[in-house]
């Protein structure tokens, strides 16, 4: 089979760790920072196996971290406050 590739590049990144717990839930992230996403980050989910790339203004867009990481609101308010001061 022949393959097209768009990019096959390797890169350096900083990947952060964290894990908290919150009023409701646990979270247990992994943070990877890139000069591929354009100043946002790479937010994964290790406990629900769900991923989003995320920037500042993707935390405050209503319903965005509700359906990125399948969370309800309450939880999604959890993580949304530790990314707002994950990315500011």
């Amino acid at each position: 089979m022949e393959r097209f590739y768009l990019y096959d590049d390797v890169e350096d990144t900083k990947t952060r760790f964290v894990s908290f717990t919150g009023e409701r839930q646990r979270y247990d992230l992994a943070i990877l920072q890139s000069t591929r996403f354009f100043g946002k980050v790479l937010v994964m989910d290790i406990q629900f196996n769900r991923m989003a790339i995320i920037g500042a203004d993707d935390v405050e867009e209503e319903g965005y971290l509700e359906h990125a990481f399948n969370r309800k609101p309450v939880e999604a308010e959890e993580l949304r406050e530790y990314l707002r001061e994950l990315l500011n």
